[in-house]
């Protein structure tokens, strides 16, 4: 199977032809960089020069494809270059191979390569200066340098430049997705909390509605017809006082996420009120200093959807609650009558409970819920024990 192999970079092929038409000038103006007598020069002639200026110009051609590749032709071009009497554009060139090798290679020859070049660069200057005695000798150790050392210490600086822009990128991209990630988090546990808000402030009386209206439609007995009707126009009443406060509470950009008149366990015998006029038969016993706010709103909330559900899924009988408050914690129990139902009076969705757990979460207390064994027949319990000192808030 056939290697294919990467195309040059557009901008390489330019560099390329046009150092290859610098080199050309240069040499039909017959400029060279030394005199044709020189004794380094082995190869003299005006033709030879073409040689290494026409193999420079082809590493140009993969200076960012095979920058290693490249560079190793490109000292071989230039040490024939130094025979003849050679071409400036064939040293810029070559120049240019060092820099694009340490800043296009892979990272290991980026690393060795102007460690190399600067141990070529010193041996270029003692060497000749210790053998020749001859100050000026030094000057070639400058010639290496100038042509060797520099760019590759130009593409390493580069290099180093490059790789760090491209982390602060990353770096920057990465923040972003995690400032992302905690707003659509931020933003699901808002949502969670407005419908656990939404259900809980609204379907006690939803259902209150719908449990009397079925009596109303069933019932031919205007005296009953009229009580029901009055218990449903009160609970929709309160259910849009309700429904009213929570979509200001929407609308309000103050930065307030907690109702302005969050309920307390100061309105549970209202609460229980209710839950008698809607028609259970429901006790209290509540027995508790004075709360932080995060947890007389839970314990309230648990107590009204335990009522809720009382009022569409219990047997006749009893509802209690009783709320005991003792070391460090608020114990929540509410039991109702628990038998075989033909059907709930109103629908359910399962949703209550649910947020009931979730609220108790939140304040890192513990939830139970399910049906129970007890002296007069089965019962349902909802059990929530909350901490009564906080680390924070709901």
């Amino acid at each position: 199977m056939a290697v294919r192999l990467p195309r040059p970079h557009r901008d390489d092929l330019r560099i390329a032809v046009g150092g290859l038409l610098g080199g050309l000038l240069l040499w039909g103006l017959g400029l060279g960089t030394r005199p044709a007598d020189e004794p380094i020069v082995l190869w003299d002639g005006r033709w030879p020069v073409l040689v290494p200026l026409v193999v420079t110009a082809g590493c140009e051609v993969l200076r960012r494809v095979r920058p290693r590749t490249a560079l190793l032709v490109g000292i071989a071009a230039l040490t024939l270059d130094t025979v003849t009497q050679g071409n400036l554009v064939t040293v810029v060139m070559f120049t240019d191979l060092m820099y694009a090798a340490v800043l296009y290679g892979q990272p290991a020859s980026a690393r060795r390569i102007p460690w190399i070049a600067g141990l070529v660069t010193v041996v270029s200057a003692v060497v000749p200066a210790a053998v020749l005695r001859k100050p000026e000798t030094l000057l070639i150790g400058v010639a290496v340098g100038v042509v060797a050392l520099a760019p590759a210490a130009t593409g390493w600086i580069v290099r180093n430049h490059r790789d760090a822009a491209e982390a602060a990128r990353l770096r920057a991209e990465q923040t972003a997705l995690l400032a992302e990630m905690d707003r659509s988090q931020a933003v699901v546990a808002e949502r969670a909390r407005m419908a656990r808000e939404l259900h809980d402030m609204v379907a006690n009386h939803l259902s209150a509605i719908a449990i009397h209206s079925t009596a109303a439609l069933s019932l031919d007995d205007p005296g009953t017809s009229k009580g029901a009707l009055a218990v449903i126009r009160e609970n929709s009443v309160e259910g849009l006082a309700e429904m009213r406060r929570l979509i200001g509470i929407l609308r309000d950009d103050s930065g307030e996420t907690e109702p302005a008149a969050a309920p307390t366990l100061d309105g549970l015998g209202a609460l229980v009120e209710g839950a008698r006029t809607n028609g259970l038969d429901v006790s209290l016993d509540a027995t508790h200093d004075r709360l932080p706010a995060p947890v007389e709103l839970a314990a309230y909330r648990i107590v009204q959807e335990s009522l809720t559900n009382a009022l569409k899924h219990a047997s006749p009988g009893r509802v209690l609650v009783a709320l005991t408050q003792r070391d460090g914690s608020l114990s929540v129990r509410v039991t109702s009558p628990y038998g075989d139902r033909d059907a709930p009076r109103a629908p359910g969705s399962g949703a209550g409970l649910v947020g009931m757990s979730e609220r108790i979460a939140l304040l890192g207390g513990s939830f139970e819920a399910g049906p129970e064994s007890a002296p007069g027949g089965k019962i349902w319990t909802v059990h929530a024990t909350l901490p009564t000192t906080l680390g924070g808030t709901e």
